[in-house]
């Protein structure tokens, strides 16, 4: 898709009409409190709209309906191929629709236009289809057993699942869920974060449009604790996905323990390291690597590069290179697609990220915070203690941490509650591939940033995770339950019983 000009994004966010209720049972409806909350352009802090603010009532309804369409089997129990043809025609409307929901989520996220068009938008929809595609090509099995048993293992779906989204990526993490959950036959509810709930909607309704049935896609908006908790907490819902904080992500473990002892999959934040060591082949290439992973989406990614270790050889000529990829990354007006920094995504967030700069003692370049944006900054650090190593920022912030040999490096990225993701770069095979070894997360990339694929599982190690994956056919797991049917062969007059 070609990139438009500033002046007609903004015109497409000028006529934009938005739909602010909850969807529920396959329509909209107000919270049954009658109140709402304002959702605002980060980038401007301009009212964007008032969104039905709902509560615990509101996902009783929800739930109570999911568990309807569920029971009844009007879409859990049509044949993978129907379901499969849903899910397609709802990618083909996202796809007609693809530069409304690109305008939507950049003013209500503060994300670049470039990168809802480029990125989110289309990773969205080949998320839909890859899952919808994969709905009747999912085999289940047949156990070794004895000539009188047949053992069968077959995949059922779990039932009504919540899903709790977070504010960085609102439609690709709302695909990375809703995708494989109604591919395994689940219904669900979701729950949008409270900045960024409008593209959530609309989404709900594109879906019900395609022809998913009333009550198996629901989106209630609202806040943590008069949303989130009491889906954690809610007796007719079968499993939970979140996606958000590790603050937030321990809660559903005890709203899960302290209800019906659902299913909880977690995945949470990181503190990625990229390992530079001294044998590194083309430093610009690998800096563009660095800048790529630290500033995308304004840092505010739980994959990003956020720990720059690098050996002392190659130092100062990588940071020259870092530094020189870094000017290119311009801050300024979402809309405008020549922008590769926009806004965070509120205006607490952004208080967040400047009082973590507050502790930098030693900024290498950038640093500059200014009406919620703040500019691409490098930060050294004497050691991987600081503050700055061991929190996650969620901003555009890189801190860098100089070793003096391989087996440092890994030590010192392996110093972390988290292991999300990692970044390895040499030239040695062997060192690469007994570093990815080494390295205690959950995706190791050499010689280059990256997530993977729609094809690879993503989760995490340690406090950046468990419980399930998402992305490829791992993904269709935490939807699924496994069932043994064992069969018995045997004649009837055979004195042997199992």
């Amino acid at each position: 898709m070609d990139l438009l000009t500033k002046e007609e994004y903004r015109a497409i966010a000028a006529s934009l009409d938005f739909s602010t209720a909850a969807f529920v049972d396959g329509g909209y409806r107000p919270a049954m409190s009658g109140e709402t909350f304002t959702t605002t352009n980060p980038a401007t802090g301009a009212e964007i709209a008032q969104v039905a603010s709902c509560s615990a009532q509101d996902v009783d309804f929800a739930v109570a309906k999911a568990r309807e369409s569920f029971d009844d089997g009007r879409w859990a129990k049509l044949h993978p191929s129907a379901r499969k043809d849903v899910l397609i025609r709802f990618a083909k409307l996202l796809t007609r629709n693809a530069r409304e929901l690109a305008v939507m989520e950049s003013l209500d996220s503060g994300k670049t236009i470039y990168d809802c068009e480029t990125v989110d938008i289309p990773e969205t929809i080949h998320c839909i289809k890859w899952h919808a595609e994969a709905i009747d090509k999912i085999y289940d099995q047949v156990a070794p057993a004895s000539d009188d048993h047949i053992a069968m293992v077959i995949r059922e779906p779990v039932g009504v699942v919540g899903l709790v989204l977070p504010w960085n990526f609102p439609l690709l993490m709302m695909a990375w869920k809703i995708a494989p959950a109604l591919a395994a036959g689940c219904s669900v509810v979701v729950k949008p974060a409270e900045e960024t709930s409008l593209t959530a909607l609309r989404v709900a309704e594109l879906a019900s449009e395609a022809g998913l049935p009333r009550g198996v896609l629901n989106v209630v908006p609202g806040g943590g604790a008069q949303v989130g908790e009491p889906i954690g907490r809610h007796m007719d819902i079968d499993m939970v996905s979140f996606t958000g904080s590790t603050e937030t992500g321990k809660r559903f473990l005890t709203y899960s323990a302290e209800s019906n002892a659902k299913e909880v999959v977690l995945e949470m934040g990181g503190k990625n390291p990229a390992v530079v060591l001294d044998d590194a082949e083309n430093l610009d290439r690998v800096a563009q690597h660095i800048v790529n992973g630290a500033f995308w989406n304004m840092g505010e990614n739980c994959s990003a590069t956020s720990r720059l270790i690098v050996h002392a050889d190659v130092k100062t000529e990588l940071l020259a290179r870092v530094e020189h990829h870094a000017q290119q990354w311009t801050v300024g007006d979402p809309l405008d697609p020549e922008t590769r920094l926009g806004a965070l995504v509120s205006v607490n967030h952004f208080n967040k990220v400047c009082g973590y700069l507050e502790h930098a003692e030693n900024v290498v370049f950038g640093g500059i915070a200014k009406d919620g944006f703040v500019e691409a900054t490098v930060v050294e650090l004497s050691d991987n203690k600081h503050t700055l190593a061991r929190d996650e920022i969620f901003g555009p912030v890189l801190s860098v941490i100089t070793v003096d040999s391989f087996d440092e490096a890994i030590s010192v990225a392996n110093d972390t509650d988290y292991g999300l993701a990692a970044s390895l770069f040499t030239a040695n095979t062997k060192r690469a591939i007994r570093g990815a070894r080494m390295l205690r997360a959950g995706t190791v990339t050499v010689n280059s940033y990256g997530e993977g694929d729609i094809s690879t599982p993503f989760g995490g190690y340690g406090q950046s995770g468990f419980g399930g994956r998402d992305n490829g056919v791992h993904a269709h797991d935490q939807y699924t339950q496994l069932k043994t049917i064992w069969i018995d062969l045997a004649d009837d007059d055979d004195e042997a019983v199992s």
